[in-house]
């Protein structure tokens, strides 16, 4: 009798662009700019994008828009995450023991420590316009460069799923 595989093709592959943004303001001001120059209408959303990785617990920001005429949803969302953690040391003396802090950046795409944002847009139609918008992006005084990302070349890109 002769052996049976069954082979899963990876078809749950998600079908979006991406955007690298370098920009050094806050989240919300990211988005608010954006808002203003770039024609989106960005909001927060009720709940930040939100993963384990290393045994803590990661939130980003993240900020939607829906755009119901053109069939296109938009999402930015950070890159980086910086976490205090405690440390406890035990030094034998008078006092007992210490505790310090320590920072630590976790990162959505690690493989792009660099980026400081993402935007995803998720299209039902090719998306033609997305070299003019990063053109629009570019030409914001408070973005320091933005540029297109192969989604496919990259190893998390499964972070980028948050639906």
């Amino acid at each position: 009798m002769g052996t049976h595989k069954l082979v899963l093709d990876d078809d749950f592959e998600e079908d979006f662009s991406l955007i690298a943004i370098h920009c050094s303001e806050e989240p919300y001001k990211v988005a608010y700019i954006l808002n203003q120059f770039a024609r989106l209408k960005l909001r927060r959303e009720k709940l930040d994008l939100a993963f384990t990785s290393n045994g803590m617990e990661i939130t980003l920001p993240l900020f939607g828009f829906e755009d119901h005429t053109e069939y296109t949803d938009y999402s930015l969302v950070a890159n980086k995450c910086k976490s205090a953690i405690a440390k406890t040391n035990n030094s034998g003396g008078l006092f007992g023991n210490t505790t310090d802090k320590e920072t630590v950046i976790t990162y959505l795409i690690p493989e792009l420590k660099k980026v400081d944002y993402f935007l995803k847009i998720q299209s039902d139609f090719d998306n033609l316009g997305t070299k003019m918008l990063i053109n629009e992006i570019n030409d914001i005084k408070q973005i320091i460069s933005a540029y297109q990302v192969a989604p496919e070349t990259l190893k998390s890109k499964d972070n980028l799923i948050f639906d």
